[in-house]
């Protein structure tokens, strides 16, 4: 699922490309036949280029599976099961393989969820862009959000909106997961080996934006009569999402160090998953707004982020492992520069699954 943001707002909505197929002419996604000598997600990411002229981070974590039935050329008719993997766009060629063969076209989440026939696909779709309470939490709840919330929490809300309005920590929070996500990008590009230097920069400069957020959050605690909920809870969110990005710095930082300019699949499958981990994170701190209303969608998010920590996990073992059996005693100076990135790597995911558990934490306590 070819992706990208409609515009440069932090909160601009989500595009997906679709492509033509070659019997029908019906939009469909870039997909095809699992390969024997590819992992599912690279054979993914093959399909993508072939059939639709784009490069990118594809995460290596699917975030659905749908069944469709195939008509095949012997004119049998079987069903198919269709693993889905998010591909973050970060360059669309003029040429590609089946250029002359297909049509390619951004739409909207809910556009393309229209045009597509499969019900599978639909609903996948519909999942991926942000979902219908978001905007409702950003509104606040004067617009019936809080109908189901007890009486005391009502009264709480009651009695917090008669205070004066210092602060909004959770505009905070959200421009800080836009500097994530903007990072996480920046981040999935330098791992594609082009123009590091330029990518390192844009990382430097997203994390001390971010630090300028994160000290406004701790002394506005420190100000602030009433806050929205615990001020530990407060403070622990915005410092692990601050050491997130810290991470992705001195990710790039050891890269330019030692002037890394390629690097294997599996730190790119990282990259990938720290790109989705912040697309993630950018739909579950709008939703901070209503807890309780949304306490269901959150928990849906956060188990997403955890098992995202697990599987990078996973790739960092396997490609570490890789790595000592080429060249651990041939090129140990090597072997221990690349080391270092996945361990920052792995650092990184590591930090939103604390995230995660900040978020889970406060569903808990409040919903």
């Amino acid at each position: 699922m070819p992706y990208r943001k409609s515009g440069p707002a932090p909160d601009a909505p989500f595009e997906v490309m679709l492509v033509t197929s070659r019997g029908t002419g019906r939009w469909v996604l870039p997909k095809g036949n699992v390969s024997r000598n590819l992992s599912d997600h690279a054979a993914a990411e093959r399909e993508a280029l072939e059939e639709a002229g784009v490069l990118g981070a594809i995460c290596p974590v699917p975030i659905g599976n749908y069944r469709y039935r195939k008509l095949l050329g012997s004119g049998a008719s079987l069903q198919t099961d269709v693993a889905v993997f998010p591909l973050a766009v970060t360059q669309s060629l003029e040429e590609w393989k089946e250029a002359d063969q297909r049509t390619r076209q951004w739409f909207d989440i809910a556009q393309a969820a229209d045009l597509v026939d499969e019900e599978g696909l639909k609903t996948i779709l519909h999942g991926f862009g942000p979902c219908a309470v978001t905007e409702l939490s950003r509104n606040g709840a004067a617009n019936g959000g809080t109908a189901v919330l007890k009486e005391g929490f009502r009264m709480f809300q009651w009695f917090q909106a008669l205070l004066p309005r210092q602060h909004d920590f959770f505009e905070k929070f959200e421009a800080h997961a836009a500097l994530l996500a903007a990072g996480s990008d920046a981040l999935a590009r330098l791992l594609q080996g082009a123009k590091t230097a330029d990518h390192a920069r844009e990382i430097a400069e997203r994390e001390e934006e971010a630090d300028q957020i994160t000290r406004d959050v701790l002394q506005t605690v420190r100000r602030t009569f009433l806050t929205p909920f615990d001020r530990g809870a407060i403070t622990s969110l915005i410092t692990a999402m601050d050491d997130a990005l810290d991470q992705m710095k001195k990710t790039a930082s050891a890269i330019t160090l030692y002037d890394v300019q390629a690097f294997e699949p599996e730190m790119r499958d990282m990259a990938a998953i720290i790109v989705d981990a912040t697309r993630l994170l950018a739909e579950a701190l709008p939703l901070l707004r209503s807890i309780h209303a949304n306490a269901g969608r959150l928990h849906e998010l956060t188990e997403r982020l955890v098992r995202m920590e697990d599987q990078a996990d996973e790739i960092h073992d396997r490609g570490l492992k890789r790595l000592y059996q080429e060249i651990g005693a041939t090129e140990p100076v090597r072997f221990l520069i690349e080391r270092e990135i996945y361990s920052h790597l792995e650092k990184v995911v590591d930090r939103f699954e604390d995230v995660a558990n900040e978020i889970d934490g406060l569903v808990i306590d409040h919903a």
